[in-house]
């Protein structure tokens, strides 16, 4: 990391910048407060002042003689109201003073009557006097329109107007305007005095310039103090506490920085936390260590389970090669080093093939034992020559005895006549199988269920037989297929399942395997794996299983039977 950077990402140049910004946006802020406040207070002044002046020079105009005036009457008189008014706006310091009469159709139009202005202005030629008479309209009435209005109709007692912008060079100013009365209530014309606000100006520019340096400074004070207080009470205690955090992860041992307590309550409780971290982390290096050698043995003797358990089901392809008349193949693996879910096959004599399905429940060593003890039993008593109820009968008698963890079994058993193609079968709360008519598709035969083996001691089991004619074909599976998840969490289901045997429905058992396996690791993509997957198909006579450890669903046994054409 280059100086520069690391300057810009430190803890103390990002307070002080903060206060900064936070100290230049405070003053901004109480500075417009302030600039608006006597901005205000200013006008305010001005506006009564002026208003007093204005009224005033009211009394120096007779209102009944104004038309008088306007028809060249008493023009002695207009003479002396005009000196009167001279000499009031030169004393006040006006600008100017202005008597006239508005056309009450738009009060726009207007007609002079007197108009003073102070002889400094008019020696500077910032203003002329009008004559008696003089008529002016919009381009001298239009920013007192409105307020012309108001007064004429006594909606309001005065008006009054602030000119501080767009003046073309001269000062601004502020207009008072007051009626002027006949003898009775009647207005008859306007008096208006322009006031210069060169006080406005001059009284802003102070104030304006001594908040700035007040700011200025303020800023620079608390900079300072910043600087101190962040360096002592907050930089250097958070640096000493990530050098003993350094120090820890490099040495994997305590230093001796952090036996001082600091004023700030939360470093103090950062200090304790980084002193509770080394404590526990160096407690969990010594508790990870024996765990490991734990978990090493552990996982050997996994291992070990999981040969012995691959022993129990049959794995060597082709089974048996010199029969022709059928084929089987099969593959499992479980999510887990040992599972408990498993297939067999095997041949009785020359002329019957037994076949086993079975999905144990629970996971782990537990289910591996109870599915190891399920298959030997149900294979024996199959060789022995009892039929399917029978031996799933036998079975459950002998688990319900010692079953004191209550685990049970969901099983398919069915003895073929590889001769006939008759098939006797028992189903012990397993899924349905499926079969395929030969030139027709694959369809799930739904059959009456026996109960799930272990669940009740002297449980009597019954059959059903299938007719598997030449080319037809028999699939067996567990719920690991339609219950198959994907991230969205949903499931493969049965339809899909049926959809995707029936795209390969003519292949060999090992094809149309491979081809449910595809479609199912298409459909659960990237989903992790929580249980078993296995596949298993006959078809010609075939068995096959696929197994998938980076999937998310159950084992899965699926079985084949295909009466050669």
């Amino acid at each position: 990391m280059s100086k520069f950077k690391k300057t810009v990402t430190s803890l103390s140049f990002n307070l002080i910048a903060s206060e900064i910004l936070f100290l230049l946006l405070f003053a901004v802020i109480i500075g417009c407060i302030g600039y608006v406040s006597f901005t205000d207070t200013l006008k305010k002044e001005y506006k009564e002042t002026t208003y007093h002046m204005t009224n005033t020079a009211t009394t120096l105009i007779d209102g009944s003689k104004i038309n008088k005036y306007l028809n060249d009457e008493e023009l002695e008189n207009y003479e002396v109201s005009y000196g009167y008014l001279k000499k009031y706006c030169n004393y006040m310091n006006v600008t100017l003073i202005h008597v006239f009469v508005l056309d009450q159709s738009n009060y726009t139009d207007a007609v002079n009557v007197l108009n003073v202005v102070n002889d400094k202005e008019l020696e500077a030629g910032n203003y002329k006097e009008w004559q008696i008479k003089y008529e002016f309209g919009e381009r001298y009435t239009k920013n007192y329109k409105d307020v012309y209005e108001k007064v004429y109709k006594k909606e309001i007692e005065y008006g009054t107007v602030y000119r501080t912008k767009n003046l073309k060079g001269k000062e601004a100013h502020i207009t008072t305007i007051v009626p002027i009365l006949d003898n009775g209530e009647n207005v008859v014309a306007l008096l208006s005095i322009q006031r210069p606000m060169s006080e406005y100006a001059s009284g802003v520019r102070p104030y304006v310039i001594t908040t700035t340096v007040s700011s200025i400074g303020l800023i620079a004070f608390m900079l300072v103090l910043s600087f101190i207080v962040s360096k002592y009470k907050i930089v250097k205690p958070i640096g000493t506490v990530i050098e003993e955090a350094r120090y820890f992860s490099k040495e994997k041992e305590k230093g001796k920085n952090l036996d001082k307590n600091y004023s700030l309550y939360e470093i103090n409780d950062l200090k304790q936390s980084i002193v509770k971290m080394e404590d526990d982390m160096l407690s969990y290096i010594d508790s990870i260590t024996k765990y490991s050698k734990e978990k090493q043995r552990a996982s050997a003797e996994l291992n070990i389970a999981h040969g012995i358990q691959s022993s129990m089901v049959p794995s060597k392809f082709p089974a048996f090669p010199d029969r022709k008349d059928f084929d089987l193949y099969a593959l499992m693996t479980p999510a887990k080093e040992v599972g408990g879910d498993f297939y067999n096959f095997l041949l009785i004599d020359e002329n019957h093939l037994a076949l086993v399905m079975a999905d144990v429940s629970g996971k782990g060593v537990p289910a591996s034992l109870f599915m190891m003890i399920t298959n030997i039993l149900t294979c024996e008593r199959l060789i022995a020559g009892d039929s399917p109820k029978d031996a799933l009968a036998f079975v459950n008698n002998r688990i319900c005895r010692h079953n004191e963890t209550n685990m049970f079994v969901t099983m398919w058993a069915g003895v073929l006549d590889l001769t006939t193609g008759e098939m006797v079968a028992c189903n012990a709360g397993h899924d349905d199988p499926v079969i395929y008519r030969k030139g027709k598709s694959f369809e799930i035969n739904k059959t009456k269920h026996n109960i799930i083996v272990g669940a009740m001691n002297d449980t009597e089991f019954t059959n059903y037989e299938i007719k598997l004619e030449k080319g037809d074909k028999l699939f067996l599976y567990t719920d690991g297929i339609p219950e198959a998840t994907n991230a969205n969490n949903e499931l493969f289901n049965l339809d899909r399942m049926v959809d995707s045997l029936n795209k390969v429905k003519k292949e060999s058992p090992k094809e149309i395997i491979e081809k449910l396996k595809k479609d199912v690791d298409k459909f659960v993509g990237n989903a992790p794996q929580f249980d078993d997957i296995l596949l298993a198909k006959n078809g010609t006579t075939g068995v096959a299983a696929v197994v998938d450890t980076d999937k998310i669903f159950d084992i899965y046994v699926t079985l084949a039977v295909i009466r050669p054409n």
